[in-house]
């Protein structure tokens, strides 16, 4: 066989491989299913719906909320929100998905970053932060497995300790 003829049949065997490569999957619908989660669960959370939030996610998925120990199961997921909700009703309170920072599917698991605020009764801003959620699909559907959010606002001072009964009132701070 000459040169020019191996040279052929070498470009012919590159371009074959290349035919047969895997193409990377379109995620597009993925993507899109896992965007619109976070204004569903805003929506049954601020309807105080805890049936309708802890539906969004699985069976073993563990919640964790700022500030409180995690919530491990869809039975417990959706007691922490059953307690949560009414005391966000009573401050009138509104959470509200503001933007989707990042989003990604690989195989049956997916991931959603995005920021989120919190307005009262007047409309002011209350908090304001960012949530990260871990997706499994189970079937055709997209199930929250794990949760996380946080604010981005400094936490509220602590109050000053109680004084012990009897003792001597603490010295006022220089000025």
């Amino acid at each position: 066989m000459n040169v020019l003829k191996k040279e052929l049949m070498l470009a012919m065997a590159i371009v074959m491989l290349a035919a047969c490569a895997p193409k990377a999957p379109n995620t597009a619908a993925d993507e899109a299913a896992l965007r619109a989660d976070p204004e569903e669960w805003m929506k049954a959370y601020n309807a105080g719906n805890a049936d309708g939030v802890a539906a969004l996610y699985a069976e073993d998925a563990i919640l964790l909320p700022p500030g409180a120990p995690a919530v491990t199961g869809r039975a417990a997921i959706r007691d922490f929100i059953a307690a949560e909700t009414p005391k966000s009703k009573a401050a009138q309170l509104t959470f509200k998905s503001d933007d989707i920072t990042g989003v990604g599917v690989s195989g049956d698991m997916g991931w959603l970053s995005g920021i989120y605020s919190v307005t009262d009764g007047s409309g002011a801003t209350v908090d304001k932060g960012k949530y990260l959620s871990v997706y499994r699909r189970v079937k055709d559907d997209w199930q929250l497995i794990r949760d996380t959010w946080n604010s981005d606002m400094a936490p509220a001072a602590a109050a000053p300790p109680a004084a012990a009964e009897g003792a001597a009132p603490a010295a006022p701070a220089p000025k």
